[in-house]
């Protein structure tokens, strides 16, 4: 709300905040300008979904944390976005939020680029001890900053708190936690925000939402408890400077740890760059499943038909409703023999080229694809053989696939081109390309065998003018 206020100081915006930290009668004063329209930009908690909020006229909803609201909130929003624009910000999508992105339902856009300065957040996976402890939170202290300390259990947080200060009698300790009302959690959080505490024992009501540079060091007990997502979100709460940010992800000993909370760990420790969210989001995706479309079920397997068939079934359905065209019926497997991978000299990151090979492989029109070859060498400069290769691959995939051609096979000096029984190829022009093309067969089974010649980087133009040949 303040950032706001700031940034529209110089506009004729009128700002209002709405949540349980505002009295009574200054809620029911908003809620009276803000269906009378006199309030421009509204900001506030789950709140702003009860009833009795009304909108003069809601022309834009943005939905920040968006991991953070049930199937039920969402059907709320639902009821008043439907003729409003509504942007969905969140570092780790609910897997469900994800799957529907990844399948078109949405639209997606990633932001990889930090802010200035940021550094990347120093990850320890550790046995829970006394001694270290004490030693980061006085590292931190040492340097001017704050820490935060996460313990997610209520009854046991005093008995943490005072244990850190028997460790560090330095430190000045507030605590909060969400059984906590308002003006006194209100004011824990306003004196750490000032300085006046620097070490806040709390539970994962930090998770969100909070901005304090000067927090460089996160210990949270019993990460082995936590989600993966939970756990991103958390660590994310630190390193918002230009300052080096530590978090201590304190665990039992090994020993004790499910496979999956292993997993979950060590994914932690791996995805410490910048930026790293989405590949976060995607592994949750991977170990939690991709939830319940139609239903209240945010993660979860869909185990009647199997993931990869239900997601092919939605794709068809999403591309119907949107009135695309339908994809062919048959997927053409090319094997050429010869090179169509992306040099890692090319593109170093790994992550954008399995991106780009998912681009280059989901593409449906040939000017798609030449926009494609376009945006490669401007990005990463003249394009490789490898990836002319793999574009002239796309290319061909297309040709056949209008064709309804099952596969294309090359062995040695013959193309070997599978059609089946439905075939969009016109039986006359095939019997007279038979006849004229010296060396050609067509068997009884629907394979039609050429002969090709020429050097091996022209086998693709030479089969993709065989296609065009029978195309009816």
């Amino acid at each position: 709300h303040e950032t706001f206020r700031q940034r529209f100081a110089a506009f004729p915006v009128r700002v209002e905040l709405l949540s349980r930290f505002r009295t009574a009668p200054e809620q029911k004063q908003v809620l009276r300008d803000l269906e009378a329209g006199k309030v421009d930009v509204v900001i506030g908690t789950h709140r702003l979904l009860s009833k009795d909020v009304v909108f003069h006229d809601l022309g834009l909803l943005v939905v920040d944390e968006e991991q953070r609201f049930g199937v039920r909130h969402k059907e709320r929003i639902k009821e008043l976005k439907r003729s409003v624009d509504v942007l969905s910000l969140s570092a780790t999508p609910i897997p469900r939020t994800l799957h529907m992105a990844l399948a078109g339902l949405r639209d997606m856009s990633l932001i990889e680029t930090p802010p200035k300065d940021r550094l990347a957040i120093q990850t320890v996976v550790a046995p829970f001890s006394e001694s270290l402890l004490r030693t980061a939170i006085a590292q931190e202290l040492d340097r001017g900053g704050q820490v935060y300390l996460v313990h997610n259990r209520v009854q046991s947080l005093p008995a943490m708190a005072a244990l850190v200060q028997k460790l560090v009698p330095q430190a000045r300790i507030g605590m909060a936690h969400g059984q906590m009302s308002e003006r006194p959690l209100e004011k824990v959080m306003l004196s750490f925000l000032r300085g006046e505490t620097n070490v806040l024992v709390a539970t994962t009501i930090i998770e969100n939402g909070l901005d304090i540079p000067l927090v460089n060091t996160m210990l949270i007990n019993r990460a082995d408890r936590m989600g993966l997502a939970e756990l991103y979100q958390l660590r994310g709460r630190v390193g918002r400077s230009s300052r080096r940010a530590y978090a201590y992800l304190l665990v039992p000993p090994e020993a004790e740890l499910t496979a999956l909370a292993r997993r979950r760990l060590s994914a932690l420790k791996e995805f410490t760059e910048l930026g790293s969210g989405f590949r976060v989001a995607a592994l949750d995706l991977e170990l939690r499943g991709a939830g319940n479309l139609l239903g209240g079920q945010q993660h979860g397997h869909v185990n009647a038909i199997g993931l990869e068939l239900y997601c092919q079934l939605l794709e068809e359905a999403v591309r119907e409703l949107r009135g695309q065209p339908s994809r062919p019926a048959v997927t053409t497997t090319i094997n050429l023999g010869l090179d169509i991978r992306i040099p890692s000299t090319y593109i170093p990151e790994e992550h954008q080229r399995l991106r780009m090979y998912k681009m280059i492989g989901s593409v449906r029109r040939s000017e798609e694809l030449a926009s494609l070859a376009q945006e490669l060498e401007d990005r990463y400069g003249a394009l490789p053989l490898g990836v002319r290769n793999l574009l002239d691959y796309a290319s061909l995939k297309l040709v056949a696939e209008r064709l309804l051609v099952q596969s294309i096979e090359r062995r040695r000096e013959t193309v070997e081109i599978g059609f089946p029984a439905n075939a969009e190829v016109d039986p006359a022009r095939l019997l007279r390309f038979v006849s004229t093309c010296p060396g050609s067969q067509f068997s009884p089974s629907g394979v039609l065998r050429v002969r090709l010649g020429g050097r091996t980087q022209e086998v693709i133009p030479q089969v993709r003018a065989v296609l065009e040949q029978l195309q009816a």
